[in-house]
């Protein structure tokens, strides 16, 4: 039975090809995936590792939890400390580590990095061994930095250029005095590093005299857990906590091992949905060889081979398929893996340098996936090939599905579909995260009940295309009746195309819908022309708001500030803005009282007061961060969202009990409203800083809707491997169909039917099968974006829905040229058929 399996294999080498293509294509793009983040992975762990090179023990804050009135804060790390934990036996010195944001302008005066990994810090000393000197000296003084040596490599800057930067807001110039090397893995990864000397990085970054960490290193021979147990005896455990190199090490390399997981499960789950969709064409294609061989299995069935063994041959074959797939799928997604890190490098996303991870886990995947799911698609067809009868050698006609098995398919499909369609409503009524899991579990379940069903909706479907049909003529009779001959292989081969259409579409309406309603929330909420910030949200100095309210054409400014308070045993934050002009800055609607803030009248949002059973009129006790209390009264109630929200008070009231005022943003009125002037004034006044976004309402929304098209185009192309896939399922299909038909399309050449007409018969028929799964796919995708929609707009006020008929008619076009492109070689191959030999054929 091997010897015959292989033999069967061997002469139907082209068509299993598109099994094998099929499967192999599944199986690079999870060996690719694997590859490709395992080699990302290790690259960062290594460099991370590094810099904690000059790390044995860090001692940090110890948060200090709120209490009664108290806000929580962290303590401060002063140079007693620092001096403290370098006089430790064991202790062979001790750094003062200083942070923060820093944002600097290349020679085009555009942001290095994307915003949020360009840092800054303090090098300490003359000679820091944390940032080895390449060329320069050590800064001095407030008008001095070193950069890294990859920013200097990627801007052109050297030791004397002059450096345009921000910190919190107002643009600075300050002169480069050096150039070092850093392992750090955000600067491996295309940020930057900003080096003050300690004093002036303690002052830019607000931290007058204090640290954010204190890293010491151990003399030889001591080792880091005998250091952090003097360091513990030695400073004060109600304020500082210690940690071990080797912990923090450690705990980046798992905190990078998280952040690349999600990323790996997201490729998998594309990965896997190309495997699924392999799934039917490899079912498909054992099913029809299985056909075609009936009377050899049943002539083998009568010389005595069990139905065991026979599902055993086609098992065999199938086993074979799958390790070439998986061999040629492994190499393939090495070279995937190689090519998506050069991706990144190209698109500017720089990936720190490290050898091609392929590890034993990865070969092992490759080849279980592959073998596995060729086996398992295999397994039905082998099944149904063990059960032929003896007696079919000589009738050369083998049991067909009977009455009662498709009664009990289309059954068994009708509940598998109630099912989910009931699931899915169900989840639509649940809140948030709780409906999530749930509304997963019913989309499988419609998806497998409408497969199950899809034999019984070919027929009414493929039907309401006879009309469109007719204008073809004969050929477009046949290819109808060919469409339906075998609603079983008809509705495999669509199925295939239906999931990724349904994934595409139903992707595309939430993103769309999505988009409608930032738009909404954005004109909704904001009345302000322009509303500014700092380009990574970190928080911008009030210097800012100060500029922008004494320049030409402003009418009207409000800072947004945040603060920790104490409200009844609770933590909550507060926002500070100008009580005379946040009425007209925003178009919040008020559900009671009045929009009103000044003094100590405050406008509370309509969830906080719900939760705190306010109501206009209501007076409440609060404690600022600094542990003074204020009777506070609500004048109103407003509807917040996701843009405002929270107590609002006026600025006069907040800032006096905030230690470090800092705004979120700023918003600005402008007296003849939004305009490139206006802009360009605005910008003028900021020095035309990098660091600062000025949007008006369009410029927020289009910000939204680049990452949602960034993110959609994404998806799109990994979604463009399931379609790649099913292409390969109708072509594989329509060729053995045109195979098993071969006596059939001679005798139509017999009787007249031309060349022309052949091809016109086969690509119509695929066409017709594309344009199947394509409607089934749309229609699933709208469901399914509605449904998805429902459950956002639990927690997004202005979602609507919003069904995108270009796109999804671009979609249904996609399908029809799947069918076109798909049916080429077939047509052609079941056009050049030898009439003679075509009618001698069985």
């Amino acid at each position: 039975m091997f010897r015959t399996a292989l033999r069967n294999v061997l002469a139907h080498k082209a068509r299993l090809l598109m099994t094998v293509l099929a499967v192999m294509l599944g199986v690079a793009f999870v060996s690719g995936t694997l590859v490709f983040t395992n080699t990302i992975s290790d690259a960062l762990q290594n460099s991370s590792a590094k810099g904690f090179d000059h790390v044995d023990v860090a001692v940090t804050p110890e948060f200090q939890k709120a209490e009664g009135d108290k806000v929580g804060e962290e303590p401060e790390l002063t140079q007693a400390l620092v001096d403290d934990s370098a006089r430790v036996p064991g202790a062979a010195s001790a750094i003062g580590v200083v942070s923060g944001f820093t944002a600097v302008a290349d020679k085009d005066g555009d942001l290095i990095g994307d915003g949020w990994s360009t840092k800054g810090g303090n090098y300490w000393g003359e000679k820091d061994p944390r940032y080895p000197l390449t060329d320069g000296r050590a800064p001095k003084g407030e008008g001095e930095i070193l950069i890294d040596s990859k920013t200097a490599e990627r801007t052109g800057y050297g030791v004397g250029d002059t450096v345009r930067m921000s910190v919190d807001g107002p643009v600075i110039s300050l002169k480069v005095v050096g150039v070092f090397t850093t392992d750090d893995g955000g600067v491996a990864a295309g940020g930057s590093l900003t080096l003050f000397d300690t004093a002036t990085a303690q002052k830019v970054f607000g931290k007058a005299g204090t640290y954010d960490e204190i890293d010491v290193e151990a003399k030889a021979g001591v080792t880091q857990a005998a250091l952090k147990a003097e360091l513990d005896k030695a400073l004060p455990k109600d304020l500082v906590e210690t940690t071990t190199g080797e912990k923090l090490a450690d705990d980046q390399a798992e905190a990078i091992a998280a952040s690349m997981s999600g990323m790996k499960q997201g490729l998998l789950v594309f990965a896997g949905i190309a495997l699924f969709v392999g799934t039917f064409i490899i079912a498909n294609t054992f099913t029809m060889l299985v056909a075609q061989r009936t009377k050899e299995l049943a002539l083998m069935r009568a010389v005595g081979a069990s139905r065991r063994q026979v599902t055993r041959s086609v098992l065999i074959e199938a086993f074979v398929v799958g390790v070439v797939a998986a061999v040629t799928g492994l190499l393939a997604g090495i070279g995937i893996g190689a090519g998506m890190r050069a991706l990144m490098s190209s698109m500017g996303q720089v990936v720190p340098d490290g050898p091609l991870v392929v590890s034993t886990g990865t070969i092992v995947a490759a080849l279980a996936v592959g073998v596995l799911v060729t086996m398992l698609a295999a397994w039905l067809p082998g099944r149904r090939a063990a059960k032929i009868p003896p007696v079919a050698a000589m009738s050369s006609v083998h049991a067909t599905a009977t009455t009662k098995s498709l009664v009990l398919r289309n059954t068994l499909g009708a509940l598998v579909s109630a099912a989910g369609i009931a699931v899915v409503l169900a989840a639509t009524t649940m809140g948030g995260t709780d409906g999530q899991a749930p509304m997963g579990l019913g989309a499988v379940l419609l998806i497998i009940g409408v497969f199950i069903l899809t034999p019984l909706l070919s027929r009414p479907l493929i039907a309401a295309a006879a009309p469109v049909l007719r204008v073809f003529g004969v050929s477009g009779k046949l290819a109808r009746q060919n469409s339906v001959r075998n609603p079983r292989r008809t509705a495999a081969t669509a199925s295939a195309l239906m999931i990724g259409l349904t994934l595409i579409t139903g992707m595309t309406v939430m993103a769309g819908s999505l988009q409608k309603s930032i738009d909404k929330m954005a004109s909704a909420a904001i009345e302000a022309d322009y509303v500014v910030s700092m380009a990574n949200g970190n928080y911008l100095s009030p210097d800012v708001g100060e500029k922008l309210g004494g320049t030409d054409g402003v009418t009207a400014i409000s800072p947004l500030r945040n603060s920790a308070a104490r409200i009844d045993g609770d933590t909550e934050y507060l926002t500070g803005v100008n009580g005379s002009t946040i009425a007209g800055l925003t178009d919040l609607k008020v559900e009671q009282g009045a929009f009103e803030v000044g003094g100590t009248k405050v406008v509370v949002d309509g969830d906080t007061a719900k939760e705190k059973g306010w109501k206009a009129g209501s007076d409440f006790t609060v404690a600022y961060e600094d542990g003074e209390k204020q009777r506070l009264t609500v004048a109103g109630v407003y509807e917040g969202n996701d843009m405002l929200s929270g107590i609002m008070l006026d600025n006069s009231v907040l800032t006096p009990h905030m230690t470090d005022p800092v705004d979120m943003q700023v918003m600005v009125k402008m007296s003849d409203g939004a305009s490139s002037a206006a802009k360009d004034s605005l910008q003028q006044a900021l020095d035309t800083n990098p660091a600062i976004k000025i949007q008006d309402k369009k410029d927020i929304s289009n910000e939204v809707a680049k990452m949602f098209t960034m993110m959609l185009n994404m998806l799109y192309g990994l979604l463009a491997m399931a379609v790649i896939v099913a292409v390969l399922g109708v072509i594989n299909t329509l060729a053995m169909s045109v195979f098993e038909r071969s006596q059939e399309i001679g005798m139509l050449r017999a009787i007249g039917l031309d060349r022309k007409g052949i091809k016109r018969m086969v690509r119509l028929e695929s066409l017709v099968i594309s344009l199947f799964g394509g409607v089934l796919g749309i229609g699933l995708g709208v469901f399914f974006g509605w449904a998805a929609g429902e459950l956002m707009g639990s927690t997004i006020a202005t979602y609507e829905l919003v069904l995108p008929w270009g796109r999804m008619g671009v979609f249904l076009l996609l399908a029809a040229a799947v069918g076109v492109l798909a049916a080429l070689w077939p047509a052609r191959r079941a056009a050049r058929l030898n009439m003679l030999q075509a009618i001698k054929a069985e």
